[in-house]
C-alpha cells in the first residue's frame, strides 16, 4: 500500500506547481528546519534596522492537526488547485470510512469507523496536510507567516506602535482554522516581542485566542533552537552544550568497552556532534565568544576520550554555510534565492552597508585599487 501511496504521491506532485505555498518548508526537496528558522530571523532583523520598529513573534500550537484534516475541505482545495476528478475522488475514498482497533495485552477493542483526520504512519498524509493549509498566509503586508508543517509562526512587523494590521492577522488567522477544522492550543501557543528601542518603548496588550490571553516568554523553543526576545544565542548554546555532555557519558562507557577509534568516532559524530551542530548555520555566525569556547570544550573532551583529533565547530559551520549557499542558489524556487544576487562590479558588501559618505569613498577607493 505504502508504494501505491507513493505513486500517487507523485502524480499529484506534477499536477501541483511546487511554488504554490512558498512560506511551507517541510516535506518538500531542499527545505530544512533551519531554513525555516533563518526566514523568521531574517524578516525579523531587516525590520528592526528600521528605527522605532519592533516585531512580535507568535508560535502557534494545534491539537493533533494531522487528526483534525476534514477530507470534504481537503478535496475542495485539490480541486481549485487542478487536480483531476479521479484522482480527488481516489483521495476523498482512502480517507474515508477507515477502520481503526486497539490492541492492549493481545485483545482487540471493538471496531470504529473514522472519517477524519489522515492515517499515521502515511506516505500522503505529510502532503496531503500542507495541501489543506496552503491558503494560510499572511493578508497584510507588514506580516509574515512561516511554516514547518504544523508548527506556524505568525509575525507581526510593527511600526509606529500601530498594532492594528497585526491583530486583525491574528483575528484571521484564528477564522481559518475554525474553518479548517484546526484547533488552536493557546496554553502552548506563546508570543515573543522582540523591542531594542530606548526611548517610546511600552508594553502592549497581550494577544487574546477564544478569550484567553496568550503568554509572553522571553524565549521559546522552536524547531530545536531557542530564540530569545533579545536575539542572542546564550540560552541556545547552553542547552547543546547540556545535552552534548550527557551523551558524552555513553561515549566513554563504550571506550571502557574496548571499542575502536572508528567506532568512537563515527558515535560522536552521529551522537554528539549532530546535537552541537543542529541549526548550526542560523545561530553560530552570531553566537559570542565565550559561547563558542563552551562548544568548542565540549569537542576537545571527545577527543580526549577517542584519541584522534575531531573537525573544529568553527570549520564545521564554515562549510555547512557554503554547502547550504551553493543549493540555494541552484534552487530557484527557494525564498531565499533571491537573497544572493550577485554583488555590483567593482564594489563589496561592506561598502554598500556604510552609512557615511567618508566611509563609502574610502572603501570605494580600496576595492577599485583591488579589482
Amino acid at each position: 500500500m505504502k508504494c501505491f501511496e507513493r505513486l500517487v504521491m507523485i502524480q499529484i506532485s506534477e499536477k501541483i506547481d511546487a511554488s504554490t505555498d512558498q512560506n511551507q518548508y517541510a516535506y518538500r526537496k531542499n527545505r530544512s528546519t533551519a531554513d525555516a528558522v533563518s526566514s523568521v530571523l531574517h524578516v525579523a532583523l531587516t525590520h528592526l534596522d528600521s528605527k522605532d520598529n519592533y516585531v512580535r513573534l507568535l508560535f502557534m500550537d494545534f491539537s493533533s492537526a494531522f487528526n483534525t484534516i476534514i477530507p470534504q475541505t481537503l478535496i475542495h482545495k485539490l480541486e481549485i488547485l487542478g487536480l483531476s476528478h479521479s484522482l480527488c475522488n481516489w483521495v476523498l475514498d482512502f480517507l474515508t470510512n477507515r477502520k481503526q482497533s486497539v490492541k492492549i495485552h493481545n485483545i482487540f477493542s471493538s471496531t470504529v469507523v473514522l472519517n477524519t483526520g489522515s492515517p499515521q504512519g502515511c506516505v500522503l498524509s505529510p502532503m496531503l496536510y500542507t495541501l489543506l493549509t496552503y491558503d494560510c498566509s499572511a493578508r497584510h503586508p507588514s506580516n509574515h507567516v512561516v511554516k514547518f508543517a504544523d508548527d506556524t509562526v505568525v509575525m507581526g512587523l510593527i511600526s509606529q506602535n500601530d498594532e492594528s494590521a497585526y491583530r486583525s492577522e491574528v483575528e484571521q488567522m484564528v477564522g481559518w482554522c475554525k474553518d479548517n477544522n484546526l484547533c488552536i492550543n493557546v496554553e502552548k501557543t506563546k508570543e515573543i516581542i522582540v523591542d531594542f528601542r530606548k526611548t517610546n518603548r511600552r508594553h502592549p496588550p497581550p494577544i487574546c485566542i477564544g478569550g484567553a490571553e496568550v503568554k509572553v516568554v522571553s524565549s521559546y523553543k522552536y524547531l530545536g533552537v531557542h530564540i530569545s526576545d533579545d536575539l542572542k544565542w546564550k540560552s541556545n548554546c547552553n542547552s547543546l552544550v547540556k545535552n552534548a555532555h550527557q551523551r558524552l557519558y555513553f561515549l566513554r562507557r563504550l571506550k571502557k568497552a574496548g571499542l575502536g577509534t572508528t567506532v568512537l568516532t563515527s558515535f560522536y559524530r552521529c551522537v554528539v556532534e549532530s546535537i552541537l551542530t543542529s541549526c548550526i548555520t542560523v545561530w553560530y555566525g552570531n553566537c559570542s565568544l565565550t559561547d563558542r569556547k563552551a562548544l568548542q570544550r565540549v569537542v576537545k573532551m571527545a577527543e580526549k576520550v577517542i584519541g584522534c583529533s575531531l573537525p573544529a565547530i568553527g570549520d564545521i559551520y564554515i562549510n555547512r554555510c557554503k554547502t547550504r549557499a551553493a543549493s540555494i542558489m541552484k534552487d530557484f524556487s527557494h525564498p531565499a534565492n533571491r537573497l544572493f544576487d550577485p554583488l555590483p562590479s567593482g564594489r563589496r558588501l561592506r561598502s554598500i552597508r556604510t552609512r557615511t559618505s567618508r566611509l563609502k569613498k574610502q572603501l570605494l577607493s580600496r576595492s577599485r585599487e583591488t579589482f
